[in-house]
């Protein structure tokens, strides 16, 4: 996935960033981007982080109700992986926690939440792996 680049050279937010990924390689239509914007900045509170809100849209889409698999819980199921593997690199999902001490608009910042971004895509990658 290209997240990173939208992220650090396009102006999109880290949410948008990992949806357009997926909609670049053809795994959710661009119809879902829209829904990234509002899980940007930890939803606009920073709280959860916008990249793993992004993943788990992806998640939804891909496993949610009426999924072809059949499993009305898959969905939670690869949601909850997604966190498990998150939290074994970090301690928190908060965007708060995890940009603790930084500038919103420093570019110390930035470059954490690009390699938030980019972290994101490849766990998000491995769990649909099935889909790609």
């Amino acid at each position: 996935m290209q997240a990173v680049e939208y992220f650090t050279k396009h102006g999109y937010s880290c949410a948008e960033s990992v949806i357009q990924g997926a909609i670049d390689e053809g795994i959710v239509p661009a119809e879902l981007l829209p829904v990234a914007s509002a899980f940007s900045g930890g939803m606009g509170s920073g709280c959860l982080c916008g990249a793993i809100g992004g993943s788990q849209c992806i998640i939804g889409y891909l496993f949610g109700k009426n999924n072809p698999d059949g499993n009305e819980y898959l969905a939670r199921i690869k949601a909850k992986e997604f966190i498990t593997e998150f939290k074994k690199n970090h301690k928190a999902t908060c965007c708060r926690v995890l940009t603790a001490g930084m500038d919103m608009a420093s570019p110390e910042r930035k470059a954490h939440c690009a390699n938030m971004v980019d972290e994101c895509s490849k766990i998000l990658k491995d769990i649909i792996k099935v889909k790609v």
